[in-house]
């Protein structure tokens, strides 16, 4: 069954790509996947309207000049990461037959998340999701202290108060999940 992504030109696209086995290997590596994201800006006009990278997965949320380019976006990082992290640090790598076949790497599971935003209120409550995540999953108790995301150019523009997500504001976002 082939997997049909929707392209909606002009909108967002809220993006979840994780890494195979769950491995902690983004932060670690956190200026190659910087790299991968400027590489792919070479090739591809896109803008990262707002990202958080976790140990083992990150969330975009980007605004293609040609939206049905995204799925090239998303692989070019990918493929750049995959050619340029040195495997040699990855504990349980293991390269599987279908793996070679398809000249691939064991760095990231092959499909990724992707959600094409509707609306305003579709846009904030993913944005919020986003900054949220390192909070959600335990890496920090409050989102101004996780340095992996875009939260404080948010704050610089007064989108965020810099306390957002703090225990006084958790009770409202705590049970955000994405559909």
């Amino acid at each position: 069954m082939q997997y049909r992504r929707a392209f909606i030109q002009n909108s967002y696209v809220f993006i979840t790509v994780v890494t195979n086995r769950r491995r902690n290997i983004l932060v670690k590596n956190i200026n190659l996947l910087r790299k991968s994201f400027k590489n792919a800006k070479r090739f591809y006009s896109f803008e990262i309207y707002s990202a958080v990278i976790l140990p083992d997965h990150f969330h975009l949320m980007i605004k293609p000049e040609n939206i049905d380019k995204y799925p090239q976006i998303i692989k070019l990082i990918k493929s750049y990461f995959s050619k340029n992290i040195d495997i040699s640090s990855i504990n349980d790598y293991e390269l599987s037959r279908s793996r070679q076949s398809k000249k691939e790497k064991d760095i990231w599971q092959r499909r990724y998340w992707e959600h094409s935003i509707k609306d305003e209120q579709d846009l904030y409550k993913h944005i919020d999701y986003i900054h949220y995540n390192p909070v959600k999953h335990g890496y920090v108790k409050n989102v101004k202290d996780w340095k992996y995301s875009s939260f404080d150019k948010f704050v610089k523009k007064e989108f965020y108060q810099e306390n957002w997500g703090c225990l006084e504001d958790i009770k409202g976002i705590e049970n955000l999940t994405i559909e």
